[in-house]
């Protein structure tokens, strides 16, 4: 392909469509505003905590396709690791009560016909309700679709919507759910098998795609105005300086959606946003041999919703958190790691008034679209009223939530629309 490919953004969506033009032989150059990449999905050093984090937990299922896709472009499918069937350990504060979750490999859901493969209090026939997520309208929420009265919804319905949609089920998608759960369960154990980082976000995603670009990131470069002549941008305006784009040049917009919509006259985006608060202890806390690295549980009736042992390091992910971003940080840390000692089970932690460990708390108050039926119809395709402009991002319309599979997944499918030269085709 003649022209050079420019791509605004270095996030996951902007480093999948880069990846996947330079290896199919397009010009590439990555222009990033800030002086890392990554976006929401990298690793980085904790000055007070001594140590790396990654800025927030993201757990992967092996049906993840796209995102698998992506690893396999830049090398690092390896560098995942998890357990070598589907398991999700959880524990109900209400009941005291732990089980694991555990779908077999295949299709035909015989885990529901085992106690001690599906959730305490549940029957098989419980389960079926899902199917009413296929029915579901487009104006339909996940509380409007299934009992929040039963005890799946309390246990596995509402933490998966949270967890999922960044959206609480009261207001989340039931069809964006369905798509979600077609995708894991209705797939089968195989699918849901959990992996994670072995090392860190950036050592997954983002190193071994900077390697694989090479010089072609640019970094300090904040795009302020895009030029049109006619139906196609002719001039893209930095900070400093600006590129004149010929002919043959084309350009992949990965940005966050309120700078999508400043830059482009009339684009429609989701405009309502989600908070995501991650706590993070410097705490060496017992790992499970039989998980192979993805030690998490998942927490019912706890302020914590998922907690994540890693290597010198516990993880506290809550999502849909807008209630708790005016919070102060060392209030957080205290209520969260009582939860944290509660589900790890971690004698002399969890007595009332326990001093946590160093923490930090990390609160990300636009982390992603909110999940609402009225904003996903805002989302906008892949392609653009401007025949040599793409967009990528997790908020364009992927058919998933604001995930690291939808990220990947509008980055390569930008790619894959700018490379088969059709510059209008359905998004």
């Amino acid at each position: 392909m003649t022209g050079q490919v420019h791509v605004i953004g270095a996030g996951l969506a902007g480093l999948a469509a880069a990846v996947k033009l330079a290896v199919h032989g397009s010009r590439v150059t990555v222009h990033e505003a800030g002086d890392h990449a990554g976006g929401r999905c990298r690793s980085y050093f904790d000055s007070a905590l001594g140590c790396r984090l990654d800025n927030g937990n993201h757990l992967l299922l092996a049906g993840n396709r796209r995102t698998l896709d992506y690893l396999d472009l830049i090398g690092a499918r390896h560098t995942l690791v998890g357990p070598a069937e589907a398991r999700f350990p959880f524990v109900d504060f209400g009941t005291g009560e732990r089980w694991v979750l555990r779908p077999n490999r295949g299709r035909l859901p015989w885990w529901l016909l085992r106690r001690d493969r599906r959730i305490p209090g549940t029957r098989p026939a419980d389960y079926l309700e899902a199917w009413r997520l296929w029915r579901a309208g487009d104006a339909d929420t996940v509380a409007a679709r299934l009992d929040p009265r039963r005890v799946l919804f309390r246990r596995l319905w509402a933490p998966l919507t949270i967890a999922a949609l960044n959206t609480a089920p009261e207001d989340g998608s039931a069809r964006l759910l369905w798509r979600i759960l077609r995708m894991s369960f209705g797939a089968g154990g195989a699918s849901c098998r959990p992996m994670v980082p072995e090392v860190g976000l950036s050592e997954s995603f983002v190193d071994p795609a900077l390697a694989r670009l090479g010089g072609a990131v640019r970094f300090g470069r904040r795009l302020r105005e895009i030029a049109f002549d006619g139906a196609r941008a002719s001039v893209l305006r930095f900070v400093g300086d600006e590129v004149a784009l010929g002919p043959d040049d084309r350009v992949v917009l990965a940005v966050p959606a309120p700078i999508a919509a400043g830059l482009l006259p009339g684009l429609s985006a989701p405009t309502e946003f989600r908070a995501i608060v991650n706590a993070h202890y410097r705490f060496e806390a017992p790992r499970d041999p039989t998980l192979g690295g993805a030690d998490f549980i998942g927490v019912i009736g706890g302020l914590a919703e998922w907690v994540f042992v890693k290597p010198a390091v516990v993880s506290v992910t809550i999502s849909a958190a807008d209630r708790l971003a005016d919070r102060p940080a060392q209030e957080l840390a205290a209520a969260i790691w009582q939860d944290v000692a509660r589900a790890l089970d971690l004698p002399g932690f969890d007595r009332p008034g326990a001093e946590p460990p160093p923490w930090r708390i990390v609160k990300e108050r636009r982390a992603t679209f909110a999940a609402l039926p009225a904003q996903l119809a805002l989302r906008p395709g892949a392609a653009t009223d401007w025949d040599n402009l793409w967009l990528a991002g997790d908020w364009t319309q992927t058919g998933l939530p604001a995930t690291i599979e939808g990220a990947i997944d509008s980055g390569l499918r930008a790619a894959e629309l700018l490379a088969a030269g059709n510059p209008k085709p359905a998004g």
